[in-house]
């Protein structure tokens, strides 16, 4: 059965690894996190006379440097002045130079999202006609190309560092304490260390190319790096470091002064202390993902982050524990197997660690996609699917693995080892018995007849054996007297050579001491070579019973079919934190499908040369049924009275009929306002008002509140040139 075993697993090793590798090539340049939801002047708009200043509208927050937005005239010549400023909200602002002429001006932004992702685009705007232009509008190339892959390898290795880690550690503490001497989990556990602190530093040089210049060049470019350790996700790598210093004294006292120590009080008071520390430090590594990425940005960061956490905690001690259990099945010494005890309660861990998956992972994707279309229409929501696809897979191998365990025992593998030990015993005891009633058989005789010396020569053998030359060398003396009974001692030694001559020259009764001499020789330097022969036997001994009790452990067919299925599982969950990865990179559907409305509307905006304004704004109220668009159309769109209209959406374009919307305006450049409106319902997910009064032409602040229950209501607004 053993045999069979290798090629399935290099088989299984070399499709998850293809599987993973295509998952990561496939990402290519990581998805913005953040999106632009409006502009002005608006994308592909010709305005009359030409604006003071450029302002972009973002689904969050997002970080600036001082040529994060430019403007470019037809010629491709800057025409902003200074950097980039908060307006308000997530609204970011760059002021022009004045007197711009006539002709097609491109704007370009590159900024990171509050999740630490790159995001870049362009756009173009008129004023007065449209012209040609030297400066293409393509968006920057960032996050993408050599380095956004390497990032994305980084990303994954660290992830696989930590679950290793994390993982690992808490197997051995929670479910097998005696394997904190296997050399094989040791290795284990110091090598996903190893990966998760090499990552992490990668990961800080790549960040500045990562997010800038995308040039591998500039890896090591140390202003790019001081740039990096001012953001939050530097400070974010910088604490992940830290921890991995605390996280490395733990791995040494429960592979060091743990192992060593004594069952007893002393020892389990030590495990206690190890568990709380871990569990800190694992905490602490977990919050170092949750307070850069998804968690700690767009709807309720306060919650999502501990949520991310237990989230994070949870596939560590599922996956890592996983991979630890394979790594004991297949290499812990036969002296050492993991017990089914121990399996039996990391069967049990590995159920709480599912649950707290599922009720978290729910949250998120609720989080994360905000509706049952963006499951289909996002591609975030299309690798979610796949996640649950695997996780689903993961979970139906985790219950035939639990089948194995319940089958699981100690007791045929112990009998049958004890068996085997006995037997051993049993066929060496022989010859050692024989040792010991010959040796002092040899120190009784040192006088006697013939009779005596040939038992003389028995106890030469012995002696030779032995090691006791001396002895030897007596009774070759006293065996002179009869040749023949020498040479029967002769042949009773086994040494024929020295027992012939021996024999031969006490018939002549010729040279009996010198024989006797040389028999002490021969007895002297022969008990040197026998202890290493003895001690080389043991070697050999020692070996055989391992590799029998190796065999003995492998031919369990419920331990061998465990096997099988931890490794199954383990294939699984390769592919399964690759999806994972991905998703970490990709634009949420929720933040996706917001961007789709303001990007559809972004052309129907109205212009002043066309007399009308058209806004679109994505909403969500957080409560249940709570998400939709409101428009407002407002014509002419200019000092004096207005026809305006409100319309309400459902995200999939059917009309919402929400219990109240309310309309303001508000000049902040002049003070003016909030200036409220309360349109009247009309139909069906439709409100109007008559002779809308603006006063005075600007960039106007339109704000609409929405209302979907008794307590669940938003204010979005958008800024528009009226008049």
């Amino acid at each position: 059965m053993t045999r069979t075993i290798a090629p399935r697993l290099r088989t299984l090793l070399l499709l998850c690894l293809a599987v993973t590798g295509a998952l990561l090539a496939g990402a290519g340049p990581a998805s913005a996190h953040a999106a632009l939801t409006g502009s002005d002047p608006a994308q592909g708009v010709v305005v009359d006379k030409a604006p003071t200043q450029v302002s972009l509208t973002f689904s969050e927050k997002v970080a600036m440097s001082d040529d994060s937005l430019r403007v470019l005239d037809p010629r491709g010549k800057p025409v902003q002045t200074g950097g980039p400023a908060n307006v308000s909200g997530t609204t970011y602002a760059v002021q022009l130079k004045s007197g711009l002429s006539k002709g097609t001006y491109t704007v370009t932004y590159q900024v990171v999202s509050a999740d630490s992702h790159p995001v870049a685009g362009a756009f173009t705007f008129s004023v007065g006609a449209p012209s040609q232009t030297v400066v293409s509008a393509g968006a920057p190339a960032v996050g993408g190309g050599v380095v956004g892959w390497l990032y994305a390898v980084g990303r994954y290795v660290s992830y696989a560092g930590f679950i290793v880690l994390a993982g690992g550690a808490a197997f051995v503490l929670a479910c097998w304490q005696r394997g904190a001497g296997v050399r094989a989990l040791q290795r284990l556990v110091v090598g996903g260390w190893v990966a998760l602190t090499a990552a992490t530093l990668w990961l800080l040089l790549l960040r500045g190319s990562y997010t800038g210049t995308g040039r591998l060049a500039d890896v090591f470019d140390l202003d790019l790096l001081g740039q990096v350790l001012q953001t939050k996700t530097g400070a974010a790598l910088v604490s992940r470091l830290l921890l991995l210093a605390a996280a490395a004294l733990f791995v040494a006292v429960l592979f060091g002064t743990y192992t060593r120590r004594e069952e007893g009080t002393e020892k389990r008071d030590l495990a206690f202390g190890l568990a709380v520390g871990g569990v800190v430090v694992a905490a602490g590594l977990a919050t170092s993902w949750a307070m850069a990425e998804h968690a700690s940005t767009g709807l309720q960061p306060g919650i999502a982050m501990p949520v991310d956490v237990v989230h994070l905690l949870a596939v560590a001690a599922w996956l890592g524990g996983l991979t630890a259990l394979l790594v004991a099945l297949y290499l812990a010494p036969a002296e050492t197997p993991v017990e089914a005890a121990a399996v039996r309660r990391f069967s049990r861990l590995a159920l709480g660690s599912v649950l707290a998956l599922v009720a978290t992972g729910v949250y998120q994707s609720w989080r994360q996609l905000g509706s049952w279309s963006a499951f289909t229409g996002t591609r975030y929501g299309q690798l979610l699917l796949v996640k649950i696809g695997l996780v689903a897979l993961l979970t139906g191998l985790a219950v035939v693995s639990r089948r194995w365990t319940n089958r699981l025992t100690d007791r045929a593998v112990t009998a049958k080892a004890k068996k085997a030990q006995v037997r051993a015993r049993t066929q060496a005891q022989p010859r050692t018995e024989t040792q010991k009633e010959q040796v002092p058989a040899s120190k009784s005789l040192g006088k006697g007849s013939g009779k005596g010396a040939a038992k003389g020569g028995v106890s030469t053998a012995n002696a030779k054996e032995t090691g006791n030359g001396e002895s030897s060398t007596a009774n070759g003396k006293s065996g002179t007297a009869n040749g023949k009974e020498a040479a029967n001692g002769k042949s009773s030694t086994g040494n024929g050579r020295v027992g012939a001559g021996n024999g031969k020259e006490a018939a002549s009764g010729k040279g009996s001491a010198g024989n006797g001499r040389v028999g002490a020789g021969n007895g002297k330097g022969s008990g040197s070579g026998d202890s290493q022969r003895a001690a080389q036997l043991a070697r050999q001994r020692a070996a055989v019973d391992a590799a029998q009790r190796k065999r003995l452990r492998d031919a369990d067919p419920n331990r061998f079919g465990l096997r099988r299925s931890v490794l199954a599982e383990a294939g699984v969950a390769v592919v399964l934190l690759a999806v994972t990865t991905a998703l970490t990179q990709t634009e949420p559907g929720r933040t996706e499908q917001e961007a789709r409305a303001a990007t559809s509307t972004s052309a129907g905006s109205g212009t002043a040369a066309s007399g009308a304004l058209t806004l679109d704004m994505p909403f969500d109220t957080g409560g249940t049924d709570g998400k939709g668009v409101v428009s407002i159309d407002l014509d002419p769109a200019r000092v004096g009275g207005n026809e305006m209209h409100v319309y309400v959406q459902r995200p999939n374009g059917r009309a919402f009929d929400v219990p109240e919307v309310k309309v303001a305006f508000t000049l902040e450049a002049k003070k003016i306002g909030p200036l409220p409106v309360n349109p009247d319902h009309i139909t069906t997910g439709h409100w109007s008002a008559n002779e809308v009064q603006i006063p005075m032409a600007g960039d106007w602040k339109v704000a609409v509140t929405v209302r979907t229950s008794d307590i669940d209501q938003v204010t979005v607004s958008k800024n528009a040139q009226i008049g």
